[in-house]
């Protein structure tokens, strides 16, 4: 359906807001930055900005909104004969060969990670969505193969697969906060992916697969 007049003013009220704000954490860090300042600029009252982000933290984190289901998109949309680690090494080979900012390859990165590192509140929500992705991982997987809840193989394959996006993900932060380039910084990370697969294990490498 056509977004309509009102949902396309919340939702650029929303983006504005959000802009606002990361560009204040940018400039003076995530603690010194006060929510009603961020309404003051954006020429909100404070409840609106807590109408859009429930807690300030998310001010800076809410284009992470769909990184707590990636994975098990992923393993949902997995291909005929392809196994859930399968599909989801193509994807994030995808992404990473397009130096895409969903996995940290952008200019900025460095400055965007400096706000995390002095900000314990910050770090503690990146714990808490790390989390999010395993269990989300490992539903996915549940439910696709129709295991019981008494069968720790989904567990077992979820957190190897949530491990993956994991070790890739720090890689890359650990490359781009030292300086790196984003298009060099892919290639090694193409690499390192590769050197993931020959770790993994054939019963996490054959697990789920789709049949077709």
């Amino acid at each position: 359906m056509a977004e309509g007049l009102r949902e396309r003013k919340k939702r650029q009220t929303k983006q504005r807001i959000s802009d606002i704000a990361t560009g204040l954490f940018l400039e003076r860090g995530f603690q010194a930055v006060t929510v009603a300042e961020i309404a003051e600029v954006a020429d909100v009252s404070v409840n609106t900005v807590y109408n859009y982000f429930p807690a300030k933290e998310d001010l800076f984190l809410d284009r992470m909104e769909g990184i707590t289901h990636r994975l098990a998109r992923m393993i949902r949309g997995r291909d005929a004969g392809e196994s859930a680690a399968q599909a989801v090494l193509r994807e994030i080979r995808g992404h990473v060969t397009a130096v895409s900012p969903a996995y940290g390859l952008m200019d900025g990165y460095a400055d965007f990670m400096r706000v995390i590192d002095e900000a314990p509140t910050l770090q503690a929500r990146l714990m808490a969505l790390q989390q999010e992705v395993r269990r989300t991982t490992v539903a996915a997987l549940r439910e696709e193969v129709g295991a019981g809840p008494d069968d720790p193989m989904p567990l077992l394959v979820g957190g190897q697969i949530a491990w993956i996006q994991g070790a890739l993900v720090e890689f890359i932060s650990d490359r781009m906060t030292a300086g790196g380039k984003a298009a060099a910084v892919s290639r090694e990370a193409l690499d390192l992916l590769d050197e993931i697969e020959e770790l993994l294990g054939e019963k996490v490498l054959t697990y789920a697969v789709r049949e077709g």
